[in-house]
């Protein structure tokens, strides 16, 4: 399995949705950019920084097209820069996973994220990498989209904190050896 070449964080664009639990992607990226003294800048439809880890060059993207419709930037970035869907990681959060908790998977279904759904139809595939991110369900019925765009508690955010560092972690640990490596090690 080989590893990842363009990271590429799921989230809501504009300061109203920065910190929200669906923007748990665009936080992932912001700390993998941290890590690798990378800066973002506007490139089309995205924010796009470039860094290196341990001699390899790694892409690190946050879509500005809104969650439902991150399949256009993430298609497009695999055309303009040459990358197969296997050779890019995007990172989203998850309803079905405890805050905190990680999951990383080669491919798979959507499990009902649209972010996910709109980007397996614009690659026209289900089989690319993604880190999954617990953002838990503590919500009642038909509240879902106020849930996932409302900020973590105070009690979580320690929480996500240590997910956001493990997160960088299982990512770095996947262009340094592979997938593989990084799912025995992080999921």
């Amino acid at each position: 399995m080989s590893s990842p070449r363009l990271i590429i964080g799921l989230g809501n664009p504009g300061s109203e949705y920065a910190h929200t639990r669906h923007n748990i992607g665009f936080r992932v990226a912001d700390a993998l950019a941290d890590r690798l003294d990378a800066s973002f800048r506007h490139v089309k439809s995205v924010m796009l920084a470039r860094g290196t880890y341990k001699e390899q060059d790694l892409g690190i993207a946050k879509p500005l097209t809104y969650m439902n419709r991150s399949g256009n930037a993430v298609a497009g970035l695999c055309r303009e820069h040459d990358l197969s869907p296997d050779e890019i990681l995007v990172v989203v959060d998850d309803l079905n996973l405890p805050v905190g908790t990680l999951r990383l998977r080669p491919g798979g279904s959507s499990g009902g994220h649209n972010g996910l759904s709109h980007v397996a139809d614009r690659l026209g595939t289900t089989d690319f990498p993604r880190l999954r991110v617990g953002i838990g369900s503590d919500f009642a019925s038909g509240e879902q989209v106020d849930y996932v765009l409302s900020p973590f508690t105070a009690q979580q955010e320690p929480k996500v904190e240590e997910a956001v560092l493990d997160a960088v972690a299982a990512i770095l640990t996947a262009v340094r050896e592979d997938l593989d490596a990084a799912m025995n090690q992080y999921n």
